[in-house]
């Protein structure tokens, strides 16, 4: 059988006597949609910042390409393939959609793969093509997360971590960056998406986890999952 791609076990992240992740496990398969889902702070962003190296694993481990890159800092991580869309954009306000987007080419060793990388994302995302030149602190908050999406992919990633891309966005802009969410899959990229709206990431995913109180509780194919009435129970907190 094949490796997964990513590969967590037994993953606790603390900060200081608080616990933001406690116990968490998964797999995302090279080529798959994964949905991580769970109510607000049950642990998805952590555990996506701690894949990234942004927050500090506690214990457990996480296997990239079978390397467990637990600990390692977010830069040497970027670097082996995998990019993180984080929650609220964190982008460089006073800069311009251009200059961000180079910022996400920071981690590319071979800067000549630059231009090709920018008109992909331009190709995704052709709004962000009009918007070049505009601050990106002056966007709306749709233009605003197709450019963190597009920053992520600048580092030409061969896993693409998203948190929350449909958190505050009308139905129409949600609908538009699923489908390029879905293109890009298309394209073979590998992804694994974390989202608070369980139809919106289960009608997109392949496999789906859900954590609760930083816990995975429940698995399974996504498609079996929109029917699962313990999906629910756990979301509404009703035994």
């Amino acid at each position: 059988m094949t490796a997964p791609l990513l590969k967590i076990e037994h993953l606790e992240v603390r900060y200081g006597d608080l616990i933001g992740v406690a116990d968490v496990s998964l797999e995302v398969p090279k080529g798959s949609i994964v949905a991580l889902l769970g109510s607000n702070g049950a642990g998805k962003t952590t555990t996506l910042n701690a894949i990234a190296g942004i927050a500090r694993v506690s214990a457990g481990t996480v296997e990239f390409h079978g390397e467990n890159i637990a600990g390692q800092p977010a830069y040497a991580i970027v670097r082996k393939g995998l990019a993180l869309s984080p929650e609220g954009w964190r982008l460089f306000a006073q800069q311009s959609v251009e200059n961000n987007l180079m910022l996400g080419a920071t981690p590319l060793a071979d800067r000549r793969r630059i231009p090709r990388l920018i008109d992909r994302v331009y190709s995704v995302f052709p709004k962000l093509a009009e918007r070049r030149n505009q601050r990106a602190g002056t966007m709306s908050g749709g233009e605003r997360q197709m450019l963190a999406v597009g920053r992520a992919l600048m580092s030409e990633p061969e896993l693409l971590l998203l948190d929350e891309p449909s958190l505050g966005l009308a139905p129409a802009i949600v609908d538009t960056m699923y489908d390029s969410f879905a293109a890009l899959h298309k394209d073979g990229l590998t992804i694994l998406l974390a989202e608070q709206s369980v139809d919106l990431a289960l009608e997109a995913a392949d496999h789906a986890y859900v954590l609760q109180v930083g816990r995975t509780v429940l698995e399974g194919p996504a498609k079996a999952m929109l029917d699962n009435p313990d999906v629910q129970r756990i979301y509404l907190g009703i035994e």
